[in-house]
């Protein structure tokens, strides 16, 4: 991989993180995603991360007037009572270090299809969040620099051999 490819998820995260609590009511959280254009809120207890809420999780609850499978009465009925961010968060969810590598973290997005990872410190403590917009707009800033200019060659040509004298060996 080329120096200009190289990074770490600290240098392309957001360190200033929307997070939400377990305790948090989704029908004020749905609003203020969409006005805030945020689609993935971490769920924090304290300043630990536990768990991650996500429009599409918002949307599978809520989108169930088409919905006949299994259970969609429930997911109706605790939509529109009032449900709680810990009903609905996802709880294992899949994280990165700040000194994880940029195409590490873009390969696991890829493979989970996720379209976040939140970042922890050693001690599960948020600080941070990568998205695949993030990602994205890394590439492309890479993508459009000019080339990095090449390193002058520090080799000096070999010095030309004399002319031997006629008569000498």
């Amino acid at each position: 991989m080329t120096a200009q490819f190289e990074g770490t998820v600290a240098d392309i995260m957001t360190p200033d993180v929307v997070f939400i609590r377990e305790e948090d009511n989704l029908e004020s959280l749905r609003d203020a995603m969409e006005t805030l254009h945020l689609r993935h809120l971490p769920v924090v207890d304290g300043d630990r991360l536990v768990g991650l809420l996500t429009h599409r999780d918002i949307l599978r609850l809520t989108a169930g007037s088409l919905d006949d499978s299994p259970g969609a009465e429930e997911r109706r009925s605790r939509a529109s009572s009032g449900a709680f961010v810990a009903t609905v968060m996802t709880r294992d969810v899949l994280t990165a270090s700040p000194e994880l590598s940029i195409g590490e973290a873009a390969r696991r997005m890829v493979e989970g299809r996720f379209g976040c990872l939140p970042v922890v410190d050693a001690f599960g403590k948020l600080v941070g969040i990568v998205t695949e917009h993030d990602v994205l707009r890394w590439t492309v800033e890479r993508a459009s620099a000019p080339p990095p200019a090449p390193e002058p060659d520090t080799k000096k040509a070999p010095a030309e051999a004399a002319p031997v004298p006629p008569g000498v060996h």
